[in-house]
């Protein structure tokens, strides 16, 4: 199956049928030979390129691969809100090991994607980022989530949100206007270990801060490559550190910079411009 609601599974065939091939249609019309093959591009994000507007009123649950063909996604009904709220429905969801593609989150975007295990969001744009642009979720220490290609825009607060263990990777990918780039989960009643590597970033103010990590349950922070720009004060803080906690209380900031345990970079490996 590509895709089920989670209001129910047995969408009528026919139903399925067209949704899934709306988006393969837009592909042929939208993609041009480069973008076909969906490989990561250079660090700043190619324009996205779209034929077709598709509502969500139900989550899209995708238990394999899925290449949305430059269609956009925007949510309608109880997805239609786009707000901060913690907790919120994501548009998509995705099993572990699925790879999405080529698809562009609108406004709203209700809680954007979530990930239940391992995945890769491959060329993804948020042109405004609703709760979250995306959420990792796992069960294991292994688990590998990608970003590679892609932007996103107009978040209030945080891009990523990682609430499981494993490590995210985010290569060749723009963000502008935003609170946090990545943030591992601070109060989460499960806590655990997080890494994430930030390579071929780049930032366009306005922006808080690019990384939020738990030193006391030994997240990492790995970046390389990051170009700020239009931040002439250099106020964007580049990772910050906190003592995270399993109580839901507001987690205390500890220290920011590189140190070589937590946030591991050098200051050559920012630029600004």
């Amino acid at each position: 199956m590509m895709w089920s609601s989670r209001a129910s599974s047995k969408r009528p065939r026919s139903v399925l049928a067209a949704l899934v091939t709306l988006p393969l249609a837009a592909a042929a019309l939208v993609l041009s030979p480069a973008l076909g093959t969906a490989e990561p591009t250079a660090a700043t994000a190619p324009a996205p390129l779209t034929a077709l507007d598709e509502p969500v009123s139900e989550t899209i649950e995708l238990d394999e691969d899925f290449d949305g063909g430059g269609t956009r996604y925007y949510g309608e009904g109880d997805l239609g809100e786009g707000g901060q709220n913690e907790g919120g429905d994501p548009l998509f969801e995705l099993a572990d090991g699925v790879t999405i593609s080529n698809v562009i989150l609108g406004s709203p975007a209700a809680d954007g994607i979530h990930c239940q295990g391992s995945c890769t969001l491959r060329n993804i744009t948020w042109e405004d980022v609703g709760e979250d642009a995306a959420t990792f979720r796992a069960d294991s220490d292994s688990a590998q989530f990608r970003v590679e290609g892609g932007s996103a825009a107009q978040a209030e607060d945080k891009v990523f949100q990682h609430n499981g263990p494993g490590t995210l990777t985010v290569s060749n990918f723009e963000v502008e206007d935003f609170g946090a780039l990545y943030r591992s989960c601070g109060n989460c009643s499960s806590m655990y270990e997080r890494h994430v590597v930030l390579e071929d970033i780049t930032v366009r103010t306005p922006g808080d801060r690019l990384v939020g990590i738990n030193e006391n349950y030994g997240d990492t922070a790995t970046l390389s490559n990051i170009t700020i720009i239009g931040d002439d004060g250099q106020d964007i803080t580049i990772c910050q550190r906190y003592e995270g906690n399993d109580n839901g209380d507001e987690p205390e900031e500890t220290g920011e910079g590189p140190d070589g345990q937590h946030c591991l970079y050098e200051e050559s490996d920012i630029s600004y411009q």
